[in-house]
């Protein structure tokens, strides 16, 4: 059984019981400042940049584009979501910045655009860890591979040296861009109260052993990004093919299913 454990007023603590309460013990601490830290973080974010543009949605799944052939419920983005996008500025881990468009052709280049957490988020060690495996697999099938995360391009060298993660596939994203431009989750209830969060469990093993070198100096200064949900989108040029946004913490896609949409696209 797992349980979300508040120990004390300063320690958050999820807690993995196999038997009994007794013999709990805690699958990650966040740090003693955590709780202080988001108790005034509003539950949805306010934009103050009026240029940010949310997409139309009415379920986690999107797709842009039904001939994917993956199962799920059908929403639509703005036809110029890809424009919008490639617009937002990011950092690569080594601290430069780049722009979406800088980052695949925009014409008829096929790119998978996962975006984690943030880099302290072990739910986020394990996506990667799926990730860095597959890379093999995006790479015979032309797809350039990119990984997003919230924080500063430090914290993205952390997970990239630790995990290890391939430093080129991997940007910092510190102002969450992206995330509102694609209309991702955020809330202290998507966060730690999700039903789809339990699924996550389901993978302790493989969440074990992506974390084995797991720091939490990873996770950002700023403790509201650690409220930020992720999601998983495929591009061919400016053209949104698939997305999907994670309903909760460690709701992740089936990478099988990514790279099916992708092989679709680069015959389509």
């Amino acid at each position: 059984m797992a349980i979300l454990s508040l120990r004390s007023p300063s320690s958050l603590q999820l807690v993995c019981s196999s038997v009994s309460p007794m013999r709990s013990k805690p699958l990650f601490q966040l740090p003693s400042n955590f709780s202080s830290s988001i108790a005034s973080v509003p539950s949805t974010r306010l934009k103050s940049n009026n240029t940010c543009v949310s997409p139309i949605f009415r379920d986690g799944l999107v797709f842009a584009n039904a001939a994917t052939g993956a199962a799920g419920s059908v929403t639509e983005y703005r036809e110029d979501i890809g424009e919008i996008l490639g617009d937002v500025s990011i950092f690569t881990a080594s601290g430069q910045r780049v722009q979406f468009t800088d980052l695949w052709d925009q014409k008829d280049g096929i790119a998978a655009v996962v975006l984690l957490r943030h880099f302290g988020c072990v739910c986020c060690w394990e996506l990667a860890t799926a990730l860095k495996e597959a890379k093999p697999r995006f790479d015979a099938a032309g797809v350039k591979l990119v990984a997003v995360g919230v924080g500063t391009p430090d914290k993205a060298r952390i997970l990239a040296s630790r995990l290890p993660f391939p430093m080129e596939c991997l940007y910092a994203d510190p102002e969450r861009k992206a995330y509102d431009v694609l209309g991702l989750y955020y809330g202290l209830g998507r966060t730690f109260f999700n039903p789809a969060s339990a699924k996550v469990f389901s993978r302790f093993d493989e969440l074990r052993e992506a974390t084995k070198n797991y720091t939490i100096k990873a996770t950002p200064e700023d403790r509201s990004s650690v409220l930020q949900q992720g999601g998983t989108f495929v591009f061919r040029g400016k053209k949104l093919l698939y997305g999907r946004k994670d309903e909760g913490t460690g709701d992740h896609p089936s990478i099988d299913d990514v790279i099916n949409v992708c092989c679709k696209a680069t015959v389509a």
